[in-house]
């Protein structure tokens, strides 16, 4: 118990301010520039799905992407968006000053029990893909109890 030397307060103050200086300078590192840090949720695309008697209504918003870019597959109830998109913005000069290339790849995945795999429509107007997916029609199998 003699060994022991009380905290020094001051002390904790300068390495917890170093901690936030490499903390800072991680952030300005992975900085997004535009918007400040990153964030997961706006490295996608927002989906909202509507359940009908009949059919699911899926809206993906996707601004800025073509149908070329997109691909839409269902497997087994499992409904998946993908998204390639390659960007590119480059000056046809010998001394170009600044050149750009970005690659993009987005993907969800949603789980619709009872979807049809065939008759699935889909649009892509002003940025927002919607899907029409139909529904397999649930078969009765109550049975009449007769009563003795």
């Amino acid at each position: 118990m003699l060994g022991l030397v009380p905290m020094n307060r001051r002390k904790q103050d300068v390495l917890m301010s170093d901690f936030n200086n490499f903390d800072n300078m991680l952030g300005d590192f992975f900085d997004d520039g535009l918007w400040g840090k990153k964030n997961l949720l706006a490295e996608t695309f927002r989906i909202d799905v509507q359940e009908n008697d009949d059919d699911y209504v899926v809206e993906a918003e996707l601004p800025g992407i073509s149908k070329e870019e997109i691909e839409v597959k269902i497997d087994r109830g499992r409904l998946q968006i993908s998204i390639e998109k390659d960007e590119s913005s480059e000056e046809i000069k010998k001394n170009y000053i600044h050149r750009e290339r970005k690659h993009s790849s987005l993907n969800r995945s949603i789980y619709l029990a009872d979807a049809l795999e065939n008759g699935i429509v889909a649009k892509l107007d002003n940025g927002v893909l919607n899907l029409t997916i139909p529904k397999k029609q649930k078969e009765d199998r109550s049975r009449k109890i007769e009563i003795l």
